[in-house]
């Protein structure tokens, strides 16, 4: 598994404005995306090109676009759907599925309730995304739900990430490629990363009460 780390000011700064209790739903979902749009074009950098020649207003150019199978992208519901839009952006050729995943709450392990995964996804790059990164239930089983189904290399963007799911990830899918905004202390009692952002689905989307 390779763990990718960045100190651009551009995301620190974002990251920053993000964590505070005091940044609205609406400001929130755009920091959001830009984040995600940032790390997707980080993850995508390594993605296999063919080289082509496309017409120009003066003549012939030498170019290179995006080889298939076409990339996927899969937001881990529902707070993925935050980073969806923008990393659809970004890769322009990429397809998506959905995953829907909720924590028990006391065994904090994933159950699946939603899922548009192809049967055979033929050796596509796949981008999981989900704003945080906490006990690595969810991400860890989406990897293995897309790997199943024959996704080629991983890619898992997250906006904030903890120490312990990482680790758990990195047990269950020692390939993966993990693009976190910023690494945090730890998980408290209840497994939530400290100091963290908060619930980013209910700040994201508002809560499901």
């Amino acid at each position: 598994m390779a763990l990718h780390l960045t100190d651009h000011p551009l995301v620190t700064h974002r990251v920053a404005e993000l964590r505070q209790p005091t940044t609205d739903p609406h400001r929130f979902r755009v920091l959001t995306g830009e984040l995600a749009a940032m790390l997707a074009y980080e993850a995508a950098r390594g993605l296999a090109t063919d080289a082509v020649k496309v017409p120009t207003p003066l003549g012939t150019a030498e170019a290179k676009v995006l080889s298939r199978p076409r990339p996927l992208i899969v937001p881990i519901l529902r707070a993925g759907l935050g980073m969806l839009d923008a990393t659809l952006e970004t890769i322009p050729t990429a397809g998506v599925a959905l995953l829907g995943l909720r924590r028990n709450e006391e065994t904090l392990e994933p159950a699946i309730y939603a899922d548009t995964v192809q049967a055979e996804l033929n050796g596509c790059d796949v981008f999981l995304v989900d704003p945080m990164l906490a006990t690595g239930g969810s991400l860890a089983f989406a990897a293995a739900h897309v790997r199943a189904r024959g996704a080629g290399r991983l890619h898992a963007l997250s906006i904030v990430a903890a120490p312990e799911g990482i680790e758990r990830v990195q047990a269950a899918c020692p390939d993966i490629e993990l693009w976190p905004a910023v690494v945090d202390p730890g998980l408290n009692d209840v497994g939530y990363i400290v100091p963290g952002l908060g619930d980013a689905g209910d700040r994201l989307f508002g809560p499901l009460d």
